[in-house]
């Protein structure tokens, strides 16, 4: 991630204000305020404000005057319990807002989750910038055999570097494109003063999808910890997994109590369906069980012995 002199001055210009208030503050998410937390090559997340803290959960939950209880314990007590059972609306009192620098391609797996308030960069208004992602060789893969939207076994030698030639020089030469049609310099004037340019709205759709965006992306924090229980999942795409392991250290931050809770009851926790516990309560019981004349398909039975540990 490289931010510009002038990006950096902006963010040590706000970090350095401090405002006297009345309202719920966390010191250790006040630390991480509007700095900016590298993610895959060129992207970021960085918090840029937010309102409540774990009290408010306790606090709407009790429908209180006050911030929770003169005990912790209690207060986190209550908050286990909140999301053991499912209770979500106190958590929607507490919000957060992020600036997110991201690839288009994951922007648009991203906006999916259509519980936010979403500002996005306009190509429309602005030039896009020319930065890209390539993945690291780490995370060049096959098609699943196995899973649709899924990733196999990872590219090596010269077929990997093939493939990382190809990705780069598709997003150099369309943006060498886009910039031609657009025919702007950086002063807004024409590069070319004898040919005039394209509209930005009409050449952004040769950019890649490699091509970063950025958006501000605000939201409460009941849909924030659904967004992370999918995104930050073992099976979730590698590159917005990325992000959401990043957003989870100022959720952590913000919202201790909240965040060991969900740590344990959502990210840390498996789902059985009935018919599966039907079988688990044989099996504890003694019985031998085989996924034939088991009730449960090959793929569901193969997920519950993963989840217990009896492999598939």
């Amino acid at each position: 991630m490289s931010l510009t002199e002038d990006q950096k001055a902006e963010i040590a210009a706000l970090r350095g204000q401090s405002a006297a208030t009345r309202r719920a503050t966390v010191p250790a998410l006040e630390e991480m305020l509007y700095t900016a937390t590298p993610v895959l090559d060129h992207g970021f997340v960085r918090v840029v404000d937010y309102m409540g803290d774990d009290a408010a959960v306790v606090q709407a939950a009790r429908v209180s005057y006050g911030r929770g209880t003169k005990r912790v314990s209690e207060d986190a007590g209550l908050i286990r319990y909140l999301l053991r059972h499912r209770h979500t609306t106190p958590f929607e009192m507490c919000e957060i807002k992020y600036h997110v620098k991201l690839p288009i391609f994951v922007a648009r797996q991203w906006i999916r989750h259509r519980t936010a308030n979403v500002n996005e960069y306009s190509a429309r208004y602005s030039i896009l910038d020319r930065e890209f992602y390539l993945p690291a060789p780490e995370h060049l893969a096959a098609q699943s055999s196995v899973n649709r939207q899924g990733r196999g076994d990872v590219l090596t030698g010269h077929e990997a570097d093939e493939v990382l030639d190809l990705l780069r020089g598709d997003a150099m030469r369309t943006y060498d494109h886009y910039a031609w049609m657009l025919n702007e310099g950086t002063d807004g004037e024409p590069v070319d003063p004898g040919r005039q340019g394209l509209a930005r709205e009409l050449a952004r759709m040769n950019l890649t999808l490699n091509t970063y965006t950025q958006w501000y992306w605000k939201t409460d924090l009941h849909n924030l910890l659904h967004f992370l229980s999918l995104r930050a999942d073992a099976h979730a795409q590698y590159e917005i997994r990325a992000y959401a392991e990043a957003m989870l250290q100022s959720v952590a931050a913000w919202v201790p109590a909240t965040y060991a809770a969900f740590n344990d009851y959502r990210l840390g926790a498996v789902t059985f369906s009935g018919p599966m516990m039907a079988i688990l309560r044989r099996m504890l019981a003694g019985e031998a069980v085989e996924q034939k004349g088991s009730g449960l398909s090959k793929r569901e039975w193969d997920e519950m012995m993963a989840s217990i540990g009896g492999g598939a």
